[in-house]
């Protein structure tokens, strides 16, 4: 019988750990399913926003943002900033700070709660993360999130009408609001079967893992509530 382990995941289109944590997540589901081709792994991203205070029309790059607006030393930004480029090529990831151009991300999050109905949610979300860290996308721009959808399957005019939907703004907003209920305080950040919380970028081997621990805590409970319905209950005469 096949078995499914549910996780929710949030996230933020301008978090670079969460593109790093996206593919890291992803070679731990492959690595874990290979040894357990019956458990299926349902996922469901969720929307998150690290710097919600970014006027929806900034002009500027990542450097700017974080030197102007979050009063970090130029010189501590850079290197940060290397550091991360790094890592994420070691993920086989392209990461590009002198083209990314911080924006606020509540319309990129309301396309990928269009792709979630539309069942084109990861091709999505994949394809914004590379449009901003490796391409220089602005993720506040209409026209560039209607062509960077329809490249991963969405119709133009659907998106343009997601960025107006009031439905799709309380969706993310619902989201954000979730997370604040769980303590969520930094993303990426991954709930298993609405239970068990892991938080940051983990390494593949570290996720299979917990996957692994997971799938022995549903099967001991399900063994549990099968001989307990099992028992036969005494009746007085």
């Amino acid at each position: 019988m096949s078995e499914t382990i549910r996780v929710d995941i949030w996230s933020d289109i301008a978090c670079p750990w969460c593109y790093i944590g996206k593919h890291r997540f992803e070679a731990g589901v492959a690595a874990f399913t290979e040894a357990h081709p019956d458990v299926r792994i349902e996922v469901e991203s969720h929307s998150y926003e690290l710097a919600p205070d970014t006027p929806l029309d900034f002009q500027g790059s990542e450097i700017d943002f974080l030197v102007t607006h979050k009063g970090m030393p130029a010189d501590q930004v850079e290197q940060m900033l290397g550091q991360m480029t790094e890592m994420a090529a070691a993920e086989g990831l392209s990461y590009d700070f002198s083209r990314v151009r911080h924006a606020n991300t509540q319309r990129a999050h309301r396309v990928l709660h269009l792709a979630k109905d539309q069942g084109l949610q990861a091709e999505v979300q994949e394809r914004l993360f590379r449009a901003y860290f490796a391409e220089g996308e602005d993720m506040s721009d209409p026209d560039a999130l209607a062509r960077l959808g329809a490249e991963a399957g969405l119709a133009p005019d659907a998106v343009r009408a997601a960025l107006d939907s009031e439905t799709y703004a309380e969706a993310v907003q619902q989201d954000i609001r979730r997370a604040q209920m769980l303590g969520i305080s930094g993303v990426p950040f991954f709930l298993l079967e609405q239970q068990y919380g892991v938080s940051g970028a983990q390494s593949a081997d570290a996720f299979a893992g917990v996957f692994e621990q997971v799938l022995e805590l549903n099967r001991a409970a399900a063994a549990a509530a099968a001989a307990a319905e099992a028992e036969p209950v005494a009746v007085t005469p």
